[in-house]
This record gives C-alpha cells, structure tokens and sequence, in this order.
C-alpha cells in the first residue's frame, strides 16, 4: 500500500521503513504524538500507523511537530552518512562493501515484526543493530514467516492456547528487495520433485539490512505456500525445508542481490546448507571437492547456542537422502561423501546432523558464554580428535550482550546523559572507564528515575492484566501489583529446564514472604511454551492458578503474549531480575542484562553469563555450583537458596530506607549492576569481539584464497 504524506513531512515513510526508530526516543515519541492512541493499537508499526492515521494534515499544520521531524530526519541522515565509524578506522581495508552475511532462522528487531520466538530472535536482532552502529558491512539472511510466531492466550483454566494470524507484509516495515537493476528478487531451490520459488524481501536497520525469504507467493503450489508460515511450526519434513530455504535459499538471494560477502556467519546450525550451497557454486565453477570444502570453511563462522543435544536438528537417513536427491553429484561427492559432513551416531542410530555439518564446514566456531564453551567441548569433543589447523582450542567463545540502545529506558539514558556531561558516553558504551559516572549519580536521582520507569510498568502490567481477565469472562476484579512493592521479574521462553516454578516449591513459605505486612514481594512473569511443549505448558498453568490462589492473588501475576514489548517493559520497571536455570543448561542468556542496564540487580544461578559478571556486589547467586546426586536434588538446594537469600538479603536491604525514603544500600548494589555489567555485556564489545576474533581472521583468509569476488 502506498503512503502519502504531505510535502512537508515527505520523508516520514522513509524513516518508517528503517529500524532506527527502534532504538531512537526521539524518533518514537514523534510517530507516538502523530497518533497516540492508533501508536499502542499497531503494536508501535510506523507503517500501518501512516496508512491509516487521519492526522498526517495537522500534524503538517503543528509547527513543533514540524520541528521535532526535521531534527529526528538529521538525526537519521547524520547516522546514515556514517563518516566516523569504528569499523572504518579499525579495519579500513574491510570497511565499505557487504563483507559479512549473518544467517539466522529467526531474528527480533522490534514486535512489530512478529519473526521470532525468544533469546535467538532477539540476539540476532542486537547483533545486526551493533553490527550498523559499528558500521561492521553485514547482511542478515532469515525467513519471513506469514503467521510468524503465535499469539498467546492464557484461559481461565491457565491453558496455553496458540493463535496464528496472518503477517502481511505489506503493512510491516518491510519492503521487496532489489536486484542491481532495481526488479524484485526471485529465486528457487529444489524440493524432492520440485522447484520451490521464494520471493525476497527486505528490512532496512540502520546502516544494515535484513534479506527474508518467502514461500508464501502464487508461483508455488498452496501446500508449498505454507512452508514459510510458522517459525518453528511444522513436522520434520517443514524442518527440513525451512532448513533448506534459509541457507541455500539465502546464498542465492544474496547472489540475486549482488552480493558475495567474504564471510558467512551460522547463528546456529539451521543455517548450515548454507555451506552445502557454496561448495555448489565452487564446483559448479571447477574447482573439486575438497577444494572447495575447505575454501568454505575457511570463509565460515559457526555460533552454536545450546547445551541442549535435543536443541540440535537432526534427520533420519531416509528423509535426508529424499531432501538431497543429487547433491552428491552437484557438490562432486557420492552419497557417503555428503553424508559424512554431517553424520552421527545416536543411540537409536545415524542421523544427519546440522550442528555437525556447521562443525565441518566452518574454521571459526565459538559459544556464547564462558561455561558454555566448556559444555561444548564435551558435546562435540569426537569431532576434533586428531583436528591440526593450529588455531588453539577448536570451539572459542564470545559472550552474548545486548543492544543498550534497544532496552535502555528514555528515562535512565536521560539521567545518564546528565551525569556524564552530555551524550559522548554514548558512542563507548563497551568501556568501563566511559560509565564511570554511574558512581557520582545522587542515590536519591538514580532512584527516583527507577521509581519513574518502575511506575510505567506497573501501569502496563495492571491494564494487560485487566484485558486478559475480560477475555477469559473473570468477574473478580484484578488485583493490582503494588508500586512500592519490592518486584522480581521472570521474562522468557517457558523451557522446563529454566524453571519458571521453582519459586512454587513451598508455597507456604512463598506466602509468607510475599505478604509480609511491612515488606511484601511481588512476582510478574511473563513467557511461552513452545506447541508442542506439554511440560512447559503445564509451568505456565501452575504459575496461573498461583496467581488466581487468594494468598497470593496481587503477588503473582502472569503476563501473557510474551514479546518484545512485554520484555522492555519488565527489564526497565522491576527491582530485580530472577534467572534460575538448572546449571549447566543456560548457554548465556541476556534478559539479565537488559534489567542491570536499567538498574535492576540479577537474581541468578551461576550459569551462563552471570558467573563472567557476578563480583558479590552487583546482584544475588542462586545456588551453588556443585554435583548433586539428583535434578530433585538440584532443584531442592536451589529452592532453599532461593527463598534464604531472598528473606535473609535481599527483603531487608531493599526496605531499609533513610528518612527521606531511599534505600541507599540498594541503590549501591544498582551502581555496581549498572556499572559492571552495562559495558562487558553490551552487543557493541560483543560485535567487536566477533570482528576481532572470528569475522577479520576469516575475512583475511578468504582474501588470499580469492573467495571475495
């Protein structure tokens, strides 16, 4: 649909289409005051908001709208133009052209794009917004998914129940993308007795850009058509296909648009035919097999996430060889060839497995945490016996951080800025010496400025919990969250290995800390369990009928419809975070840090990042990192922990107030969570480190093996 606008806010649609908004205030707060009311019912879509807002003449009219446009349009010009950036001191000779294409089989840039489920999505999305604040020359390849990832109701029973609703792409900020003569983006790859079409769209974010594949186009037939509809959706044989579209769809949609990047970066293995494809190309080119396998590898980057074996796609024999019908022949192999990149032995026999084939066909492979490297190792140690390139242990680690721009409160970027003598600060976010100021912020600032964000939250929780309790037909009114209330938060995918009711262990001592008189304690949850999740659905339902139970109604609350937006508002509005994951399952995590950015403390085991940050000062640990003879075990200590740390440290600390109602010891403990964890876990040092450590080495070699051009 097309967008007019009057002449004098002609370049509104042009600031729509581009994520930038996203992370700018300024830019938000202008498509807000165009529309309110219309702003909240989009899901913040600056697009569907122009196609449909009446208000586009007035505001042409208002002259401070006016002037508010023009400085967030030079704001966005100046960012655009990018003559400073760090990638072009730092690496001069790398700057410029597209050199690097991240593929990852979901991404979360903003709820308006509904493309992602959880942690994965959301760590993409920072990962390309750094990569364009960094000026690092990146492509993200992904799928357009036409349901996305489902809604959530919770009913009045506390049943989980899945709602898919249609994308259309035309009211997103999504636009098709261009081949180098301007036509739409067209390409095919092969299905078992078949050619599959994709159109190819594409997301403009910042100085970078998102290609996402899309079956859902006339030229395939209707069942074809649903192959891209749900992320995650689907038996193994729609696994597959996705698995297919992403990384040989996505090589070929580069080459439609022009590119051929130096490097290809795996965020995780769904992405791994990419690599099947490459080799192709270079055989289809002349070279032979081996040759190109280790061309490939040399120009490939390899992320894997979780510790999870069953969190690694596989396939059966059969389904494979019915997928990869002339492969062999293609890549200039035979079938046990191509079998072999990505063969393993599982107790109930071989399977084709993706992490494996992203092993062998990648130089650079790293973990995202500390631990999580360790885990690796043991994970994959067969596959490295006897492995002599010479480049140190053979699964590195660079840990996961978060895009301070995306979650940092308008509030506390504001006081920030005031205390760091203006907005310098901002383009350093990855050194410690640069938040130095956090200490001279007045305890009484900083904690009125939390109060600010906190009070936002809580408006949000109380209407989203009014709205959940018209749907399900409840008479009851809702029972509001406090404001003054020490508040913990819980924000993520309802896994069962995170342990959402871990809390629920004993319900009467629960009871007696959340009502104290004096001192009460209050929970906000919020999280989905996968469709096919029957033991994390039933984590949800437990954590409802909590809430429902009257000891605990207005205690513990939980949200349903997790996004991006329920996200931010939790991580910018609570006192603390609470992550208790059963060690060693967490790769990394980041929701934690999103909340210290903001000032909250974790509340953690001491599992993914958390033990890389955790100095005693700056939060609270679950737990101790031991072996225990049982998960029941496990999970029984960690119960204990949980509920003696917090009665015994954290209850008093948050309540013991000077006479002017700040509690100064608190206030420390957010400095020092601030302080320690803004810098080392921002996505800004972690593209950095990408670039050092994976990206320039990989980008050098395929320079002198020629693979650039």
């Amino acid at each position: 649909m097309q967008i007019s606008t009057p002449p004098r806010l002609e370049r509104l649609p042009e600031l729509a289409y581009n994520l930038f908004w996203t992370w700018t205030p300024e830019a938000r707060r202008l498509f807000t005051r165009l529309d309110p009311e219309l702003w909240e019912r989009t899901e913040h879509n600056p697009v569907r908001l122009l196609q449909e807002t009446e208000n586009l003449e007035a505001a042409a009219g208002d002259a401070d709208f006016v002037d508010a446009y023009h400085l967030v349009m030079r704001e966005f010009d100046e960012y655009l133009a990018g003559r400073d950036t760090w990638m072009g001191y730092a690496y001069p000779g790398l700057a410029g052209s597209t050199r690097v294409a991240y593929f990852s089989a979901e991404f979360g840039l903003h709820e308006s794009l509904p493309i992602y489920s959880g942690g994965l999505g959301v760590l993409a999305g920072d990962h390309v917004k750094s990569a364009s604040d960094l000026g690092v020359p990146l492509v993200g390849v992904g799928i357009l998914y036409a349901q996305g990832f489902f809604r959530q109701r919770i009913d009045a029973e506390g049943n989980q129940r899945e709602i898919y609703e249609p994308f259309d792409p035309e009211a997103r900020p999504v636009r098709p993308a261009r081949d180098p003569d301007g036509g739409k983006v067209l390409v095919s790859v092969e299905m078992p007795g078949r050619e599959l079409y994709l159109k190819v769209w594409e997301v403009e974010v910042g100085r970078s850009a998102v290609l996402l594949l899309d079956a859902d186009i006339p030229e395939n037939s209707e069942e074809d058509r649903h192959l891209t509809a749900r992320l995650y959706g689907g038996d193994t044989r729609t696994r597959i296909a996705q698995e297919i579209i992403l990384g040989v769809g996505g090589v070929r949609a580069l080459r439609a648009c022009g590119l051929r990047p130096a490097v290809y970066h795996m965020n995780e293995g769904h992405a791994a035919f990419l690599g099947l494809e490459r080799i192709r190309e270079m055989v289809a080119a002349g070279e032979d097999f081996r040759d190109a396998r280790r061309r490939v590898a040399e120009s490939t980057v390899f992320t894997t996430h979780t510790p999870v074996p069953a969190g690694h796609d596989a396939f059966a024999p059969e389904l494979f060889r019915e997928f990869s019908s002339g492969w062999a022949e293609w890549l200039g192999t035979d079938r046990d060839g191509l079998w072999a990149l990505g063969h393993k032995q599982e107790a109930w026999g071989p399977v084709f497995n993706m992490t494996v084939l992203a092993i062998n066909l990648s130089r650079s492979r790293n973990a995202v945490s500390q631990i999580h490297r360790d885990v690796s190792h043991k994970m994959w140690y067969d596959l490295f016996l006897g492995d002599d390139h010479g480049e140190g242990r053979p699964i590195t680690h660079v840990t996961n951080g978060v895009h301070t721009w995306s979650w940092l409160s308008a509030p506390m970027a504001e006081l920030y800025d005031r205390y760091s003598g203006g907005r310098a600060w901002r383009n350093t976010v990855d050194d410690p010496t640069a938040w130095s100021f956090v200490a001279e912020i007045p305890p009484e600032e900083l904690w009125e400025t939390h109060r600010t964000t906190k009070e936002e939250m809580r408006g949000f929780v109380n209407e989203r919990l009014r709205q959940q309790r018209e749907r399900t037909g409840a008479t009851a009114p809702v029972q509001e969250i406090d404001p003054e209330a020490l508040t913990l938060g819980f924000a993520r995918r309802f896994a069962t290995y995170k342990r959402a009711t871990l809390l629920l262990r004993d319900p009467e001592r629960l009871r007696e800390i959340a009502k104290s008189a004096d001192r009460p304690v209050q929970f906000v949850f919020a999280g989905k369990a996968h469709p096919a999740d029957s033991p994390g659905k039933e984590f949800i339902k437990a954590l409802y009928h909590a809430a429902e139970e009257a000891d605990l109604a207005g205690h513990l609350v939980i949200l349903e419809d997790y996004d991006m937006d329920v996200t931010r508002r939790l991580v910018q509005g609570v006192d603390v975070w609470l992550n208790n994951p059963r060690r060693p399952l967490e790769a990394s995590g980041t929701s934690g840090q999103k909340a210290s950015l903001n000032g909250a403390p974790n509340f953690s085991v001491l599992d993914g990042w958390w033990p890389e940050a955790y100095n005693g000062r700056n939060g609270w640990t679950i737990g101790e990192d031991g072996e225990y003879a049982s998960l029941e075990e496990q999970d029984a200590a960690d119960a204990r922990s949980f509920y003696e740390t917090l009665e015994g440290s954290l209850v008093p600390l948050f309540y013991e107030r000077t006479a002017s109602g700040v509690p100064e010891g608190w206030v420390e403990v957010m400095k020092e969570a601030i302080a320690t964890v803004a810098p080392k876990f921002s996505t800004q040092r972690m593209v950095r480190d990408y670039v050092h450590k994976l990206y320039v080495p990989r980008a050098t070699g395929t320079e002198r093996l020629g693979l650039s051009r």
